[in-house]
């Protein structure tokens, strides 16, 4: 859904299942919220007896390996929110709120399908308040060795060109590149699974990382050809899983973005890291309402950077 107004869920839902990485059993609730109040998470269940909400946005990650998390473990923190977030930005969900039990989001099936289902089923209602977004005014590239990322100005929409190169003959180099709207998300993206190398997970396991994962939920990569009985959703889902969690890292930019993104080689740590260095310099970006408003927002509400009240990490 791509509206002029803000969207949310129409009613609650609820899933459950274990985190990859942490193997435990966790239930999160999605629920419906006001206009302008963005995604964020309410972590009950805690050793404290004390709840905490935690926004979605970017100045709130507090790791990128493996896995985006946001909060911090002391206070409380929610790993593995890349597949949902991927789902609400690539349907169109402005405001929700999403109660987690558990320190991880459930894996599910390795994709966002099975929360683009669930959203599907309860539906999503548009609020009466104008929509805005972050437009991208200027080129903003960050690099690591010869992976990069980058975000450019474009006259519309979003656009994301994801390429990834491994040295598995499995997965190999390849490229997917599309404008970002709900029916291209829902048919090319969302079902692309979550994979991992079988050499790496005895490395993984003393790390504390991929204790829940199985071939029920992860494409297994061996040697020469992929574990799983089933085989492979896309001849490239290696790549289009990039892409999903790409969209994922994206949402934390607090509003939907107006610009395209190209990455080679990146991962979380650049998707969010791109989000640091776009907000790092307010003349990189403007907020544009909808209708074609566009409104310079205060720096008291939004901030060169965004690490501010409205988008605070512990409200």
């Amino acid at each position: 859904m791509r509206t002029n107004q803000q969207t949310t869920l129409k009613g609650a839902t609820v899933l459950s299942g274990i985190g990859v990485h942490s193997g435990n059993p966790v239930a999160i609730t999605l629920r419906p919220a006001s206009a302008n109040h963005g995604i964020a998470l309410l972590r009950t269940g805690m050793a404290s007896g004390n709840d905490r909400l935690i926004k979605a946005h970017h100045a709130c990650v507090s790791a990128t390996e493996l896995c985006t998390v946001i909060g911090d473990v002391e206070s409380g923190a929610v790993a593995t929110i890349e597949h949902l977030m991927s789902a609400f930005y690539g349907l169109g969900v402005d405001n929700a709120l999403v109660e987690i039990d558990g320190p991880e989001m459930p894996i599910l099936d390795g994709s966002a399908l099975p929360f683009v289902k669930a959203i599907d089923a309860v539906g999503i209602a548009q609020t009466g308040t104008a929509r805005r977004w972050i437009k991208v005014l200027r080129h903003v590239r960050i690099e690591a060795g010869t992976a990069f990322a980058e975000l450019r100005p474009i006259d519309r929409g979003f656009r994301l060109d994801v390429e990834i190169d491994f040295e598995s003959p499995v997965i190999g180099r390849s490229r997917k590149a599309m404008d970002l709207t709900a029916a291209a998300y829902r048919r090319e993206i969302a079902p692309a699974r979550t994979f991992g190398m079988m050499k790496d997970v005895e490395r993984y396991w003393k790390a504390g990382f991929a204790l829940g994962a199985s071939l029920e939920n992860t494409v297994a990569v061996g040697e020469t050809d992929v574990v799983n009985p089933e085989g492979l959703r896309f001849a490239d889902e290696f790549v289009r899983h990039k892409f999903l969690d790409a969209v994922g890292d994206l949402a934390l930019a607090g509003l939907p973005l107006q610009g395209a993104y190209r990455s080679y080689c990146g991962g979380h740590r650049m998707n969010v890291g791109i989000l640091e260095a776009l907000f790092a310099d307010r003349a990189n970006y403007a907020i544009v309402e909808a209708q074609g408003t566009r409104r310079e927002t205060a720096l008291a509400e939004f901030g060169a950077g965004l690490g501010i009240a409205a988008f605070a990490g512990d409200l």
